[in-house]
């Protein structure tokens, strides 16, 4: 039988190395769009299972067609069936969503990894063993997953120290959206409290020792959030840069005629 090696997760080692990492977040759920974006050469791609309208059977097709670039799955949810199917068809990096402390950390990571050190269920001969041919995927995978938590309230932000600390998580990544939200500034995550936090919470988890990641709008603010200490740095999202790319390209020729 063939034997495959397992895939290196380069994120992975990217972000521990605090190389930036660019990437764009998708919420299409197209196996075409998937496959155009992956070409773009970005760093990562972050497939949006949480708002995205996307179960694990629609999820597949997109990991495939973008399957010469990095993927990363935000599941929609911090629930280690979720968690074990994303992982199950394949996604090398896991984004959990609204990871408020670390015992929600704890368990983000457990459903990652393998027994004794998790309880992600064993099954021979998914897609992200190569189906079955990377004959040694129970021993290295743990290794090669990456595991991101996401945090996304003023409550979540007070126990940062705390998250950062627990052993396996990856990266942090802060969602400005919400945060803002949170704050009492819903729909403005540029307000100079909500501004102010996300520079004061990125220093305090490089302090802690993890990188911290980030979605940001347009290239000045992701230019800002790298100079703040952000490693990776998802510079926009998909549907908005199409749904802009449509609404110009009709203006521009209605201003024409």
């Amino acid at each position: 039988m063939v034997t495959i090696p397992i895939k290196e997760n380069t994120f992975k080692r990217g972000i521990a190395s605090r190389k930036t990492q660019f990437g764009l977040w998708s919420g299409l759920c197209s196996h075409i769009g998937a496959e155009i974006i992956a070409d773009a050469g970005f760093d990562w791609l972050l497939m949006d299972g949480e708002h995205g309208p996307v179960e694990a059977s629609g999820m597949l097709p997109l990991l495939q067609a973008a399957s010469n670039s990095h993927c990363c799955v935000r599941v929609p949810w911090n629930d280690k069936v979720l968690i074990k199917r994303a992982l199950d068809i394949g996604a090398e990096t896991i984004f959990v969503p609204f990871v408020q402390n670390a015992e929600e950390a704890e368990a983000a990571v457990a459903a990652c990894k393998y027994p004794p050190h998790g309880v992600r269920g064993v099954a021979g001969s998914t897609r992200s063993s190569r189906y079955s041919r990377t004959n040694d995927y129970i021993h290295t995978a743990d290794d090669e997953i990456c595991v991101v938590v996401q945090v996304e309230t003023a409550q979540a932000v007070e126990e940062i120290e705390k998250i950062a600390a627990v052993d396996g998580v990856d990266g942090i990544f802060i969602g400005p959206a919400d945060l803002s939200a949170s704050m009492g500034h819903r729909g403005n995550p540029g307000h100079e409290e909500v501004q102010a936090a996300l520079k004061s919470v990125a220093e305090r988890i490089n302090a802690a020792g993890k990188p911290a990641g980030i979605l940001s709008g347009n290239t000045a603010d992701s230019k800002k959030y790298i100079d703040w200490g952000y490693t990776f740095v998802a510079i926009g999202v998909d549907v908005p840069m199409f749904a802009k790319a449509v609404d110009t390209a009709l203006s521009d020729i209605k201003a024409l005629i």
